[in-house]
């Protein structure tokens, strides 16, 4: 399994939103897809690499915020299947609602910041339950409900040989592990209206416990040390909530 972290450079900032590549025995996956704003830069990342959003036939994403599935229509086109929360599905097929309230915050901003928004067909939009295993590009990739920041929050698991205790297993975890940006502090991104500290601290601690030892921020990138970064994360979302 080769991990390549593409960064989409959202308004020209360098390391504020990561998609990644997975390449498997059997062919490419991708996970997350930026917002339709930051198209231009993926298809130019893709591209560096010999690659074209055609040969994504598999797309996983954490959550439906458009930071992280804006541009997830773009691969439905050419084919793909998307996985997504149950919760989080009706919203690609019939985006209307979502973007529209998302307007109402961004108003003028809204195209710059996250661009357009097509609804995918329900025949190419995949509801993963909590635990559910899915082959793909010879890869196996297990959809773990993690609410806290979204009620329709996945960390997706990914392993080439789960049979030897989780040793190649990695963890993408959208927004769940928090963000951290370069040398910064890891801090819990909460957004209304989904944030709940209880089912939080449940993630963090299954997070703890998946036998992945290696995360992977969208916000951003590769991080080794999962207890210590898992702690910090903790103590803040705590601090936060008390406060």
């Amino acid at each position: 399994m080769k991990i390549h972290i593409l960064d989409l450079g959202f308004l020209d900032i360098e390391n504020a939103i990561a998609a990644f590549v997975v390449e498997g025995s059997g062919g490419l996956s991708l996970i997350e897809t930026g917002p339709a704003s930051t198209l231009p830069h993926l298809e130019s990342a893709l591209k560096k690499n010999g690659w074209q959003i055609a040969d994504f036939q598999h797309v996983f994403l954490s959550h439906i915020h458009f930071d992280h599935a804006g541009a997830a229509w773009a691969f439905a086109e050419k084919g793909a299947m998307i996985y997504v929360h149950p919760k989080g599905l009706p919203h690609l097929a019939a985006p209307e609602k979502l973007y529209n309230s998302a307007r109402m915050i961004y108003k003028e901003q809204m195209d710059s910041l996250w661009g357009p928004i097509h609804p995918i067909p329900e025949t190419q939009l995949h509801a993963s339950s909590h635990g559910e295993v899915i082959e793909a590009g010879g890869l196996q990739f297990t959809a773990w409900h993690t609410p806290g920041h979204a009620v329709h929050h996945i960390a997706w698991q990914v392993a080439e040989n789960p049979t030897e205790k989780g040793q190649d297993a990695v963890l993408f975890t959208g927004d769940v592990a928090g963000v951290k940006i370069g040398d910064g502090p890891v801090v819990p991104p909460c957004p209304p209206p989904d944030i709940n500290v209880e089912d939080w601290l449940a993630s963090i601690q299954l997070m703890r416990d998946l036998p992945a030892e290696m995360l992977y921020l969208t916000h951003f990138g590769k991080i080794i040390e999962k207890k210590t970064h898992l702690d910090a994360l903790e103590l803040r979302l705590l601090a936060w909530a008390n406060w």
